[in-house]
C-alpha cells in the first residue's frame, strides 16, 4: 500500500476539528487498506509501532532528527534549526526544506506503508555502540526516497509527536464502520480492546475474520487488561442504594495499582497506564511467585510503601519515588520496600474471571494465594448497614488508607475491563467537607506567565474527563501551588504535547494561549466547586449557562504519572462533588 494514501488521509483528519468527520476520514482509509496491514496503518496513526504496554519506543531525540533531516536536504545543520524555530513543528519544517531540494533522481522508489514501518521498526531495535549513526542512516533512507509532504508525516512520527487527535474509540468506531458496517459494533470491538490493550490485534482480527473473530478474543496472560474504574459518592446509604442494598466494603490503599501476570518462571507487573514495570519493582515480582498458587493467572493488586522500621503504611508519594528508575533499583529497594495488597482475580489457569461476579472472583483469589508478610488480600466488610460503612472508613483512615472502596456483590458484578461505573464507588473521608478531597485534572491549556513567570507559563488550563462524550471540558485555570521547580519542569513536560489549535476532544469557552493533547495529569485541591459561566464542565446541568469550577484551584505538587488523562476525575464526579456541597448547606 502506498504510503502517500495514509499521507492524503493525515492531512484530511489534521484539517478537520470535528470527531464524527475523523471517524469517517480513518473509515474510509481502513477501508482502502490490506488486511495485513491494517494492524501496521492503526499503530502507525496512533504514533507508535506496537502496543504500548510492550515498551517499544523509536527512542529518536531533536537533535538526532536534525542532523537526519540536514543530510537528507543538503542544508546545513543550522539552517534546518533556523527553519525550525520559525515553523514550531519539525514535520513542517521537513515538508519546507525537502521541496527546496534539487530534482530528485529517477533512483527514487515510491514509499510504501510496510517499508515506512520496517525502517521504523530497526530504528527502535537498534542500540548499543553505533546505534546514533545506524539510526540517522535509516531516517535518511526514508526521507531520501519521501516526498515533502510524506516527510512532514515521517519525522513527526519519529519525534513522537503525529498531532492527529485520534483517540482510542474513534478508532474502534471507525473499524465496526469499515468492516461490520454498523457503528453500534463498537462495543463488541471495545470490550476485545479492554481485554487485549491492543487496537492492532483488534484492527487485524475484524478485518480477517469479522466480527465473529473479535468476540472469540478472550484475556490472555501477558496482555494486560484495561483496568476497571469506580464512580464516587460522598453518602454510605447512597452509595448502599446504587449497590443494590449490599456492599463489600474494602480498603482504599493509598499506594500504586499493580497488574500482575504469571506464568511458569514469569511474572510482568503492568501499571494502571498499562506500562511495563517489572523490572522496577523485582522483590513483588519475587513475592508473587512465592505466593501464587496458580501455574498461569492475572491478578490485581495495590502496591504500597512500608515504613521498615514500624511496618505503617506509608503514603503514595513514598512508592512512587520507585517509579522510572532504572539505575539504583537494588538501592531504593530496601530503602522503600513495599506490601502488595491484592484485590482481584482475572484469569487463572485457563479461565476468563472477568466475566464472573465479583464474590467468585474473591473466594477463587482468597485460595489461590499463600498470604505473607508482604502480600495479602485486600481487608473487606460485607455489609448492608450505612453506620458499618462509615465506622469502617474510620478505621481504614486510621489505618493509613485513603478510604474504601464499595464493590456490588450481585449476580451482575462482572469486571468491567477499561469502564467506569457503579459496580465499584469510592468512599473517601474527605469528601465530607468542602473541596477538602484532592481532584485529577488533564492539562489541556496553558496561559503565558507575566513578571517573575514572564517567559514561562503564568497558568494551566485544567480539564475534568466527560467519559459518555469521551471528551475533556474545563474545570480550572491554575496558577497556584508551582514551586519555582516546577514552573522550571513544566514547559519540558508539556512540550511534547503541544499543539498549534484546541484538542478536537477538548471543551473549552476560554483561549488559552498554548494548547496541548490531554496527556499530563495534576493533582489539585481548592476551596469549592461553584458555577461557572466561562468553564464547560457539567455546562447548563445545574444552571442554564454556566457549567462547574474549582474556585481557588492550587497545585498540590503531585503529577499523577500512574493516570491516563482518561483516569481523571469525570465531570460526574465533579457534579458530584458540588451536589454534596449543597446537602451540607442544607444539613
Amino acid at each position: 500500500m502506498k504510503y502517500s494514501i495514509l499521507v492524503d488521509a493525515y492531512d484530511r483528519i489534521e484539517s478537520t476539528t470535528k470527531r464524527l468527520e475523523m471517524r469517517d476520514l480513518l473509515a474510509d482509509l481502513f477501508k482502502k487498506a490490506p488486511a495485513k496491514l491494517l494492524a501496521e496503518i492503526v499503530y502507525l496513526t496512533q504514533g507508535k509501532l506496537y502496543p504500548d504496554y510492550l515498551g517499544i519506543e523509536l527512542g529518536i531525540a531533536e537533535k538526532l532528527l536534525v542532523r537526519a533531516l540536514s543530510t537528507a536536504s543538503g542544508k546545513p545543520v543550522e539552517t534546518v534549526k533556523s527553519s525550525y524555530r520559525k515553523t514550531g513543528d519539525l514535520g513542517e519544517t521537513a515538508e519546507k526544506l525537502l521541496g527546496q531540494r534539487a530534482q530528485q533522481t529517477l533512483t527514487r522508489r515510491p514509499l510504501k506503508v510496510e517499508d515506512v514501518y520496517a525502517v521504523f521498526d530497526k530504528i527502535a531495535c537498534e542500540a548499543g555502540t553505533g546505534s546514533v549513526e545506524a539510526k540517522i542512516r535509516l531516517l535518511c533512507s526514508l526521507l531520501n526516497d519521501a516526498t515533502p509532504r510524506e516527510a512532514k508525516y515521517i519525522v513527526r512520527m519519529a519525534l513522537g509527536r503525529l498531532r492527529l487527535g485520534v483517540a482510542d474509540m474513534t478508532i474502534l468506531e471507525s473499524l465496526a464502520l469499515a468492516y461490520v458496517g454498523d457503528v453500534e459494533a463498537k462495543e463488541q470491538l471495545e470490550r476485545a480492546y479492554n481485554l487485549s490493550s491492543d487496537l492492532g490485534l483488534i484492527a487485524r482480527t475484524v478485518a480477517s475474520e469479522g466480527l465473529g473473530g473479535v468476540l472469540k478474543l478472550k484475556a490472555s496472560v501477558g496482555r494486560p487488561i484495561r483496568p476497571m474504574l469506580a464512580e464516587r459518592l460522598s453518602d454510605a446509604a447512597e452509595i448502599l442504594v446504587k449497590l443494590a442494598g449490599k456492599a463489600a466494603a474494602e480498603y482504599k490503599y493509598d499506594g500504586l495499582r499493580i497488574q500482575a501476570h504469571l506464568k511458569p518462571g514469569s511474572v510482568l507487573l503492568f501499571s494502571r497506564r498499562l506500562e511495563n514495570i517489572t523490572e522496577q519493582f523485582p522483590d513483588v515480582v519475587g513475592y508473587l511467585k512465592e505466593s501464587i498458587r496458580l501455574e498461569n493467572a492475572i491478578v490485581e493488586g495495590e502496591c504500597v510503601a512500608i515504613d521498615p522500621n514500624t511496618g505503617d503504611m506509608l503514603p503514595f508519594q513514598m512508592i512512587s519515588q520507585r517509579r522510572g528508575r532504572k539505575h539504583e533499583v537494588e538501592r531504593m529497594t530496601g530503602e522503600v520496600p513495599v506490601k502488595i495488597f491484592l484485590f482481584d482475580l482475572l484469569y487463572a489457569d485457563g479461565e476468563d474471571f472477568t466475566v464472573k461476579p465479583y464474590p467468585q472472583r474473591r473466594a477463587a483469589l482468597s485460595e489461590a494465594v499463600a498470604e505473607s508478610d508482604w502480600v495479602e488480600i485486600s481487608r473487606q466488610l460485607l455489609t448492608s448497614n450505612p453506620q458499618e460503612i462509615e465506622n469502617y472508613l474510620m478505621e481504614a483512615v486510621s489505618d493509613g488508607c485513603e478510604g474504601l472502596m464499595l464493590k456490588s456483590v450481585g449476580p451482575n458484578s462482572i469486571y468491567q475491563a477499561g469502564a467506569r461505573g457503579w459496580l465499584w464507588i469510592k468512599y473517601k473521608r474527605a469528601y465530607r467537607s468542602e473541596m477538602a478531597d484532592t481532584v485529577d485534572l488533564v492539562v489541556v491549556g496553558a496561559f503565558h506567565g507575566r513578571g517573575r513567570r514572564g517567559g514561562g507559563y503564568g497558568a494551566l488550563l485544567l480539564a475534568a474527563y466527560d467519559e459518555e462524550n469521551d471528551m475533556f471540558r474545563t474545570v480550572c485555570k491554575c496558577g497556584s501551588g508551582f514551586t519555582d521547580k516546577d514552573l522550571e519542569e513544566l514547559p519540558r513536560r508539556l512540550r511534547p504535547l503541544e499543539l498549534p489549535h484546541r484538542h478536537s476532544r477538548v471543551d473549552s469557552r476560554l483561549e488559552a494561549d498554548v494548547w496541548f493533547t490531554p496527556g499530563l495529569v495534576l493533582e489539585v485541591t481548592g476551596d469549592e466547586i461553584t458555577l461557572s459561566p466561562v468553564h464547560t464542565a457539567c455546562f447548563d446541568v445545574v444552571r442554564k449557562g454556566s457549567g462547574l469550577a474549582v474556585r481557588f484551584p492550587r497545585f498540590t505538587g503531585n503529577y499523577r504519572l500512574d493516570k491516563s488523562p482518561e483516569d481523571a476525575n469525570t465531570t460526574g464526579e465533579i457534579l458530584e462533588m458540588y451536589r454534596s456541597q449543597l446537602k451540607k448547606i442544607t444539613t
